[in-house]
Order: C-alpha cells, then sequence, then structure tokens
C-alpha cells in the first residue's frame, strides 16, 4: 500500500510546487545530435568536414563533440592531429555501437516521416546534371504530368553518392541500380548523347573537359571527346567541368562538343552532327527507401517522375532529331 499512503494528501500541509525534472544530463539520457556528430568525425576524418555534411559550422561541431566526450567520463574520442582527427581505442570501442543507434534511430525517421498524410513539403532528390536538368525542364511546364502545389523538389548533386539510409536524399536518379539494400528500383530511361555544334558554324575545334575527367574511369563523355581530339589531332577551344559550361560553350560558337539529345535536339542555336554515340547512352534508375516509398510526398514524386520520363520518352532518346 505504499504507493496508495504515498499520494494521500495532508490538508494541513502547506502546498509545495513539484520539483522540477532532473536536467537530461543529471539523468543521464544520451544525446541523438552527439551521436550523429560523433559518427560524422569518424567518417570525414575532421570537424570542419563533419560541419559541412550536417550543415553545422565548426565550432558547433567542436562544442557537440566536447559534451559527448563528457558523457563518457571526459576522455577524449579522437586523436586530434595536424592533418584532422583520428579515432583512438574508446572511440574505436564505440564506433559499431554508435552505428547500430545510428541505423535504429533513421528507420524510426523513415517510418515516421512515411506515416505522415500530408501531401506537402521538400523532397531531396540525388542525382547529376544531365537528369536534374530534364526534369527541371519539365517542372515549368514543359510536360502534361504535374507535382502537387505543396511539393518542392530539391535537387542534391555532390562527388559521393548521397545516402539514401541516412536519408541524405529521399530517392535518388543514378546508372546503376545498387547490387543489395532495402530499397524500392525502377528503371526510368536512357539518355542520348551526340554531336553538336552552333548552327551555321564552321568550328572543328572541340569543347572538352577536364583533363582529370579524361584520364578518369566514371566520366565516359569525357574520355570519348579526348579520344576524338587525339585521334584527329584536333583543337580544343575550351576545357570545363560542367554539363552547363558545355551547352553555353557550344551555343556561344566555341566549339563542338557532346551534349544529351535532349538538349540540343529542341535548341534554336544548336545542330547535330551525329547520330546518337551508343557508348555515351546514359540510362537512369530510381532508387528509394522502401520506408519512404509510400511518404505521400515521396510517392507522387515518384509518379511524377515517372510520368515525365515516359512522356518524352522519345526526346530524350534522341530519335526526335537527326543529324544536320
Amino acid at each position: 500500500m505504499a504507493a496508495l499512503d504515498g499520494s494521500a494528501i495532508d490538508r494541513q500541509a502547506t502546498p509545495r510546487e513539484p520539483s522540477a525534472p532532473p536536467s537530461r544530463s543529471d539523468r543521464g539520457v544520451l544525446d541523438w545530435d552527439g551521436v550523429r556528430v560523433f559518427l560524422a568525425i569518424a567518417r570525414e576524418g575532421s570537424m570542419r568536414a563533419a560541419g559541412r555534411a550536417l550543415g553545422l559550422s565548426q565550432p558547433t561541431i567542436a562544442r557537440r563533440l566536447t559534451a559527448f566526450e563528457a558523457g563518457f567520463g571526459g576522455q577524449p574520442l579522437f586523436d586530434r592531429l595536424p592533418e584532422g582527427v583520428r579515432l583512438n581505442i574508446a572511440g574505436e570501442q564505440l564506433l559499431a555501437v554508435a552505428e547500430d543507434a545510428e541505423q535504429a534511430m533513421l528507420t524510426l525517421e523513415r517510418r515516421y516521416a512515411a506515416a505522415s498524410p500530408v501531401l506537402s513539403g521538400t523532397v531531396r532528390i540525388s542525382t547529376g546534371e544531365c537528369a536534374s536538368g530534364f526534369l527541371v525542364r519539365c517542372l515549368a511546364g514543359a510536360t502534361t504530368a504535374t507535382l502537387p502545389a505543396g511539393i518542392t523538389l530539391e535537387f542534391v548533386q555532390s562527388l559521393q553518392p548521397a545516402s539514401l539510409t541516412r536519408r541524405e536524399a529521399d530517392l535518388a536518379l543514378r546508372h546503376e541500380p545498387p547490387e543489395s539494400g532495402d530499397y524500392y528500383v525502377a528503371k526510368l530511361g536512357t539518355f542520348a548523347v551526340a554531336v553538336y555544334r552552333r548552327r551555321g558554324a564552321n568550328t572543328q575545334a572541340w569543347v572538352a573537359y577536364t583533363g582529370e575527367q579524361s584520364r578518369g574511369s566514371s566520366h565516359e563523355p569525357a574520355r570519348w571527346v579526348e579520344r576524338q581530339v587525339d585521334e584527329t589531332r584536333g583543337a580544343v577551344a575550351l576545357r570545363a567541368s560542367s554539363l552547363l559550361m558545355h551547352v553555353e560553350a557550344i551555343r556561344a560558337g566555341t566549339g563542338r562538343g557532346v551534349i544529351p539529345c535532349y538538349i540540343g535536339d529542341g535548341h534554336p542555336l544548336l545542330e547535330r552532327l551525329t547520330q546518337p554515340i551508343p557508348e555515351l547512352d546514359a540510362t537512369y534508375w530510381m532508387i528509394v527507401h522502401r520506408d519512404l516509398r509510400r511518404a505521400p510526398c515521396v510517392r507522387a514524386v515518384i509518379d511524377w517522375i515517372k510520368a515525365v520520363f515516359a512522356e518524352h520518352r522519345d526526346l530524350i532518346a534522341g530519335t526526335s532529331g537527326s543529324p544536320a
């Protein structure tokens, strides 16, 4: 009966304000933000890079790491080195457990987002210039498919593919389907690529990619152009790293170069010089984590992307135009 006895009210006693609940630190509650910071520093190798990954300033990252380390007795979890930071033995012992906690929390966050009935908000799409440029055109009314008015698309482009598991993006458009993982995957279509120049121009020079891209193994258009330059001993008028710069240079008459047919065939100032080049075909797959697939906003974007790829199949395949 202790609980009942303890709940009895002494009417003669002066009422007292209830005591404040103990603070999070007093109760020993782990701060999830501290786990995120710890993992970001471990993965990125420096506080500055971790701040960029999380969208936080370096001083904020340092404060949160200090607070996180204090929760484990104040011992450092990283060795501070001139070139950055590195997990020490104490930090390495926490890494696997922190990653397990991250996976559990991210699963909860994805399922929480999927359970929301609201058809509005921002949907982040990780993809490259070719596919994002096509989708941006379709947003401007170049298609009969429409997105709900409350949805905002945010395109994310980075050197490393965004992690769908960690929700760095809600969905991704990539050249290859994932080999494993709990994902919904759909093949969207293949962008054709051909050689273009400014209409009426007689330039034989090339608009090429940077030397680093041309020597690399992941940029076939850059290597293809470089082979044409070497085989014909042609001149290079410009080297540029982005698709946008190539389009602008070719449009201005700087030289000839390779761009997607969906851009070149509909451009009044450009003319196509070749048929689509098979080895430069760029196939895209849509990838979404299954936990998020049925979230109303994400579902609406999935359906819209599928619709615009289907509607413009001939345009992206290069069958609506022909060489000059």
